[in-house]
């Protein structure tokens, strides 16, 4: 694998590429149930399946809490598992999320990002994985459509590993990205699976060697299992920068746990996760012309979260501006801004912080929107400080 081998070059969707990309990875099992905007990936491996194409059992499951169930059982019985779901789904599978990760079934699933109830919305935020932010599974965020496809197969390859077996969710925003046909390069069937190829599962049902699986675990050893996962879920950048450097080597594109942008002299730093990440680095080009040292850093890996990146990217920044498609109600701010206001204190980092809460239930975020906000920032840093620490970006007052 050390020789960069010929791409072909196709246009896509966001769900068609993640359902390619599983296709390509050999998965042996994949759970479906459907819901906008992440019907169209299973679909696509539907298809897959019954023209002959892909050699998986396919298992149209009853709701998507049964989703994950199979896909739990499947992972631990040595089988590589996969689906997809978005919102109210993602919520329905929220207690099988944490067992998943406390069992080390090396599970993947895309999450098409999209709004949670009441009032009812299929469009894009990131609500629902902030939901699941915290239930021991890597959570990962593609920026475009090949980011989605590329992380995809990169998520089997940091999932299986042995040194984590966790799952991992591969997350693009609902709509923007699953719904928008995008150029990208996808490698070969061939490249895909000598780079991920099946590694037995170490811990697989197998009635000639019998273990426990779900155990009850009462007080005086539970603290100890929840110690475990704890231990084995900060090896995942690690174990992310292996899987990237391999994965380079056959596509020629390496992913780091963050992806700055003109951060080399920037006094302003914009972060974000998502599409939006996009939007603000052509908008940060703009500003460059014109001479304002503003950067963006997108998060590829926003679980576990890259505190040390985060903090050696933030440490000589005159003002730091946090965009978070969610917010934590009754909290202090986003869920993202408390992740970055945490890691600013921990690191004895004094700057400017402010939280812009935007794009709820699909709202845009155009190139407008980002130079009004940059231009507010711009304004910030000339009087020395925020008028607020949040502000809802957007809003009709």
């Amino acid at each position: 694998m050390s020789e960069l081998k010929q791409v072909r070059k196709i246009a896509l969707t966001g769900d068609e590429a993640v359902a390619y990309a599983a296709k390509q990875a050999d998965v042996d099992v994949i759970a479906a149930y459907p819901i906008t905007p992440q019907t169209i990936i299973v679909e696509r491996l539907s298809k897959y399946v019954a023209d002959g194409e892909l050699n998986a059992a396919f298992i149209q499951a009853e709701s998507e809490h049964s989703a994950i169930s199979i896909c739990l059982g499947a992972a631990l019985a040595g089988a590589r598992t996969f689906t997809s779901t978005a919102s109210q789904g993602l919520a329905l599978m929220h207690e099988v999320l944490h067992i998943a990760s406390s069992m080390r079934a090396p599970i993947v699933m895309a999450i098409a990002n999209r709004a949670l109830n009441s009032p009812l919305n299929i469009h894009c935020d990131h609500s629902d994985i902030m939901n699941a932010r915290d239930t021991g599974w890597v959570h990962l965020f593609a920026n475009n459509v090949q980011q989605a496809y590329d992380l995809t197969i990169m998520a089997f390859k940091i999932a299986e590993d042995p040194e984590l077996l966790l799952p991992v969710s591969v997350n693009l925003d609902g709509f923007i990205l699953t719904h928008s046909v995008e150029p990208l390069e996808v490698l070969s069937d061939e490249d895909v699976q000598s780079y991920i190829p099946h590694i037995p599962y170490p811990y697989r049902i197998d009635f000639d060697r019998p273990l426990a699986y779900g155990v009850m675990a009462l007080p005086d050893t539970y603290m100890e299992f929840r110690r475990q996962l704890y231990e084995v879920i900060i090896k995942a950048p690690k174990v992310f920068r292996k899987a990237s450097e391999s994965f380079s080597k056959i596509s020629g594109r390496l992913y780091n746990l963050i992806a700055p942008y003109f951060l080399e002299d920037a006094e302003i730093i914009v972060l974000a996760l998502g599409s939006t990440v996009e939007t603000l680095r052509y908008v940060a080009r703009k500003f460059r012309g014109r001479n304002v040292k503003i950067g963006v850093v997108g998060l590829t890996m926003y679980r576990p979260f890259p505190e040390k990146e985060i903090a050696d990217t933030l440490a000589n920044a005159k003002c730091v501006a946090v965009m978070d498609r969610a917010y934590s109600y009754g909290g202090v701010g986003g869920p993202l801004y408390t992740d970055i206001l945490s890691t600013l204190y921990k690191n004895g980092i004094r700057t400017m912080i402010a939280d812009f809460i935007y794009g709820l239930g699909g709202r845009d975020f155009k190139l407008t929107d980002a130079e009004e906000l940059f231009s507010k920032l711009v304004k910030s840093v000339e009087v020395g400080r925020f008028d607020q620490d949040i502000y809802w970006w957007g809003v009709r007052e």
